[in-house]
């Protein structure tokens, strides 16, 4: 798989693809319906977001039943798998991605933590 650094760095310029990125990497694999309720935004913006980043192959998504879950593409290139885990790192701490995780928690009804993301491609 190969990643333009320059469409990798665009992707990463939008603060609601970055913060989504960033709760992707460190939860695993999330729907949509989770990341709409941790960043505060709405359904359509966070499904437009989620499609850019699946255009440029930096997540995949796979339907289980009525929701689409998403995660950090398994095969993206180390290189960018290291960007996209520096910069996770480094933003754990901000108040908006702190908010963002505790909605996360508080979030109604959330999805089951699975183990193994759905197999089913959309």
């Amino acid at each position: 798989m190969a990643i333009d650094v320059d469409a990798l760095i665009q992707a990463l310029a939008d603060g609601t693809r970055l913060r989504a990125l960033v709760l992707l990497t460190r939860e695993g694999s999330l729907c949509v319906c989770e990341l709409t309720a941790a960043l505060g935004v709405s359904q359509p913006k966070m499904s437009r977001h989620l499609a850019a980043l699946r255009a440029l192959d930096i997540v995949e998504d796979a339907r289980l039943a009525n929701r689409v879950f998403y995660r950090v593409h398994p095969e993206l290139p180390s290189w960018a798998r290291g960007v996209v885990d520096q910069i996770s790192c480094g933003m754990m701490g901000i108040p908006d991605l702190v908010t963002a995780r505790r909605r996360l928690q508080e979030f109604p009804n959330r999805p089951r933590q699975r183990a193994e993301f759905p197999t089913e491609r959309r």
